[in-house]
């Protein structure tokens, strides 16, 4: 199962969504893609939502550092492998999570 969550004052879901299809295009893979909206702080305490957008794969947070944020309603920040820092994250990341 593939989760989206997202805040929805963060405009950085729809990004991360279209990447996320399209890595999933690229594998062959026909997944159907879980959104879910995150809308109180107490929601995100629940579902250990370290901001938006959190892609989950089988449960598994695609980034396991940034997992373990601070559950809360806000962007998250990726880390990317050349050491940038990206509002969603990185085609990488979504390949190694999906494969």
């Amino acid at each position: 199962m593939i989760e989206l969550l997202y805040w929805e004052g963060c405009p950085s879901h729809p990004e991360a969504k279209a990447l996320l299809e399209q890595v999933l295009a690229e594998l062959g893979r026909d997944d159907q893609i879980v959104m879910t909206e995150v809308r109180s702080d107490e929601e995100a305490e629940r579902l250990r939502f370290p901001g938006s957008p959190t892609i989950r794969v089988d449960g598994r947070d695609i980034d396991a550092m940034g997992a373990s944020g601070r559950p809360s309603l806000t962007c998250r920040i990726y880390h990317l492998p050349d050491g940038r820092i990206s509002p969603v994250p990185s085609r990488e990341q979504m390949e190694a999570a999906l494969r």
